[in-house]
């Protein structure tokens, strides 16, 4: 598949996440009458049902990242080129902020508004840490196990993390920063920023090392059964 075509699908893919975890957000608040569990119940939801038909939809094209975590962690396990997880993190990040405007404009808010949402303390940034080390490592397992369930099995993760973590489980850096522009349900705080991306670095590299010793590459596996 051409870098081309790989590019507008990983910003579409992005777009549209976007796009349905804050609109979904602005939605749900709206309707739940300040019942804030049933706001977060419907967020979730629609995120979960939202990343299953974009990763089906992408995945073929590009691999369906959606996140620069997720494309940094292809690199360390050599599915994907350095140069290519720049252009890649790059579009995912435009795609992020072109996904928070459109939700913005379906719902008549500002193109982009600073959050007030303080996400903030040492409890945000561990559950950033777990809900990214969880995401890869359901990524790496289901992909060199079972590959046909990891649209399901991402989709599901995220789903149950909204509920498990007391950050609500961003998980993604592009995310994270597009959701700073949106003073919505989904929102957070511009300056609470870089400790979630730090957190979910961390969390990306320690799923790394375990889950790639874990379950090994089964194509370098075979190709040393060969070579022996």
């Amino acid at each position: 598949m051409s870098l081309q075509k790989r590019l507008v699908a990983e910003g579409l893919g992005t777009a549209f996440l976007l796009a349905v975890v804050v609109g979904s957000g602005i939605m749900a608040e709206r309707l739940a009458s300040g019942n804030i569990a049933l706001a977060l119940l419907a967020n979730a939801i629609a995120t979960g049902c939202g990343l299953v038909a974009l990763i089906l939809m992408f995945g073929p094209v590009s691999g369906a990242h959606f996140n620069p975590v997720v494309s940094l962690s292809a690199v360390w396990q050599r599915q994907l080129s350095y140069s290519v997880c720049v252009w890649y993190i790059l579009i995912q990040i435009l795609g992020a902020f072109a996904g928070v405007a459109m939700a913005h404009t379906m719902f008549g808010e500002p193109l982009f508004f600073a959050s007030e949402h303080v996400r903030a303390g040492w409890s945000q940034w561990s559950s950033e840490f777990i809900a990214s080390f969880g995401l890869i490592g359901v990524i790496i397992s289901t992909s060199r196990s079972r590959p046909s369930v990891t649209p399901f099995a991402v989709a599901a993760y995220i789903t149950a993390a909204y509920w498990f973590t007391s950050s609500t489980s961003f998980a993604n850096p592009a995310v994270t920063l597009a959701r700073a522009a949106s003073n919505t349900f989904a929102g957070i705080y511009p300056g609470d920023v870089p400790g979630f991306i730090v957190a979910q670095c961390s969390g990306t590299m320690a799923a790394n090392w375990l889950f790639a010793w874990l379950y090994p590459d089964p194509n370098v596996a075979a190709a040393s059964d060969v070579n022996a």
